[in-house]
This record gives structure tokens, sequence and C-alpha cells, in this order.
């Protein structure tokens, strides 16, 4: 499949980290313990609630996103870059309205609607972002609001579910996509299990951002493999302030 040069223009690659609401169970209010309890007994039932607390940052009712990343694809003439804006800092409020900001600000830029693509991002990314801009009481953009569109009018793409070609069971990782299609791993310092312990243990944000940016990329690549087109290097990333 080749990419229209309309496609390229209005496509926009996201990536989120999500970690839980507090540090600690112990640091839950008695209310908020129990929904927990609830919530992780159903989960699993392998660890107590406590010793899951760890995952609770996978849900949007006791997760928060502390980071979010954006990148989208520049041509001048047939090279490819990668333009990347990375939007992390301690208050979740600010990051979602800057998020929505710079989302409305690129449709107007493009004057055209915008077209998002995450891995696995219908059954994640999306509707964590959206669901936490309820809770956030920040307006959802138009390129993510999905209630009272026919589904061919939203304009998302999952890579997760492109590799799938109509297996609703097959699950497969962003790392393990990279991988056999021979691109490098966004996981060289961390991964997904280890933003819990970096953000609460080790207060660095910085290196979770790091590490979103490297998946963006790597998501953006996967996208051009399925489409037959030669991958971004990442000397030809563009970070934006």
């Amino acid at each position: 499949m080749k990419l229209s040069r309309d496609l390229i223009k209005n496509l926009l690659f996201i990536d989120i980290e999500t970690v839980s609401q507090q540090s600690e169970y112990s640091d839950l209010s008695e209310s908020e313990k129990k929904f927990w309890d609830k919530k992780s007994a159903y989960d699993t039932e392998e660890k107590t609630a406590e010793e899951n607390y760890g995952r609770s940052g996978l849900f949007a009712e006791f997760g928060k996103i502390i980071c979010i990343g954006v990148g989208g694809i520049a041509l001048e003439g047939e090279k490819k870059s990668l333009f990347y804006k990375g939007f992390f800092e301690k208050d979740e409020r600010n990051i979602l309205t800057s998020f929505a900001r710079f989302l409305e600000e690129q449709e107007k830029k493009r004057k055209s609607p915008i077209t998002l693509c995450a891995h696995n991002g219908k059954s994640f990314d999306f509707p964590f972002i959206c669901r936490r801009m309820i809770v956030n009481e920040v307006e959802i953009p138009s390129c993510l609001a999905i209630h009272g569109k026919k589904p061919w009018e939203i304009s998302h793409i999952d890579t997760m579910e492109l590799w799938k070609f109509g297996d609703n069971r097959h699950m497969v990782s962003l790392d393990l996509l990279a991988s056999i299609l021979r691109l490098p791993s966004p996981k060289k310092d961390i991964d997904g299990s280890d933003v819990h312990s970096v953000y609460w243990k080790e207060n660095d944000l910085v290196r979770i951002a790091k590490y979103c940016r490297s998946d963006v990329h790597t998501l953006a690549n996967v996208f051009l493999k399925f489409s037959g087109e030669k991958e971004i290097d990442a000397q030809d990333i563009i970070d934006r302030e």
C-alpha cells in the first residue's frame, strides 16, 4: 500500500505513558482501596490487591497520564523525517490541556481532519486519553471524539489491528513487531513494566519521556513498513518545542 501524500500530511503517531495515581497501595483512601480490591480480584487472582497495585496505571479509573508523545512525518521531496513533540510533567491536566490545544492547532494548520495512529490505540491510548480528559474537565478534541460518529467517520489507525488481519484473538507488542520487521527495539533503556518504578521511586520523568519518544519513532517505522515505505532513521527526528 503506497501512502498518499494527503494521508502522510494529516497523520500523527501517538504514544502515552501512564502510572498509578498514588505511589503505593497504602497511600490510597479506604474507599479507593475498596474499588481497587474489587478490580484487582477480577483482573487477577495470582497476587493480592496491594502486590498488584503497580498495574493500576493500566486503567484510567486508577491511573494517570504522565507523558504523551506525538510524531508526524515531514516530507521534503522524497526525503522523510519525523517531527516529534513530547508533553510531560507532573500535572496531568496541564498535559491533556496542552495536547488538546496542539491537536486543534494542527487541524487548523492542515485545514483538514487529523488521522491518529497508535499501537493498540483503539483499546488503550485513545480511550485512556478521553477518559482522563473527562476526569480532568478537558474538552475532547474532534479527532479523538467518537460519540455519534459512524465507524467510517473515525480517523483512527491501530497498528496492532493492522497486524491482526481480522484475527481478533491475536495480540502482539510493539517491541516484537519491531524485532521481526528488523527495526531497532524501542526498549533499549526501559520498558512499560519499569515506568511505575522510574516515576515513583526514581522521580525520573525525563527518562520516561525519552522512552516515549523512542516508542513513537518505532511506531512510525512499523507503519511505514506495513505500507512498503522506507523507515526513518534516528538522525532524521526533529524535536519541536
